[in-house]
């Protein structure tokens, strides 16, 4: 569902992109718990159930053929770790099995996204 024109004036391109990898994850069966997880040492862009586990999601887009999730990088990887701990501490869900995914959206003008789901990309402990 494209977004209104007005909405569109105040929304960046990468909160904009987080919406659309939102509906995204919905509609693969995803119950997405949060958006925008900010702690002091680093933030998660999605937190979502999928069945029993819970996945914490980075949401990379771009304007280009160049695939978006190759930024995530060890120090992004490293900050997305740090703020699911501090989730994960927060709600005692130390039991829980957890997983890092990022989603690609790839938004070439004139195009509808495309959107590439890389479950378990990274671990928490390397």
């Amino acid at each position: 569902m494209p977004f209104p024109l007005l909405l569109r004036r105040f929304l960046t391109f990468g909160r904009r992109s987080e919406i659309l990898g939102i509906a995204y994850l919905r509609s693969l069966g995803y119950r997405v718990v949060r958006s925008g997880y900010r702690t002091r040492d680093g933030e998660v862009d999605v937190i979502a159930w999928e069945d029993e586990v819970l996945a914490f999601v980075e949401v990379k887009s771009l304007q280009s053929s160049e695939p978006p999730e190759d930024s995530v990088g060890y120090r992004k990887q490293k900050r997305i770790i740090r703020a699911a701990e501090a989730y994960i501490a927060r709600h005692r869900l130390h039991d829980a099995p957890c997983r890092f995914d990022i989603l690609s959206v790839t938004v070439l003008p004139g195009s509808r996204p495309e959107f590439r789901l890389l479950r378990d990309a990274f671990r928490m402990y390397n």
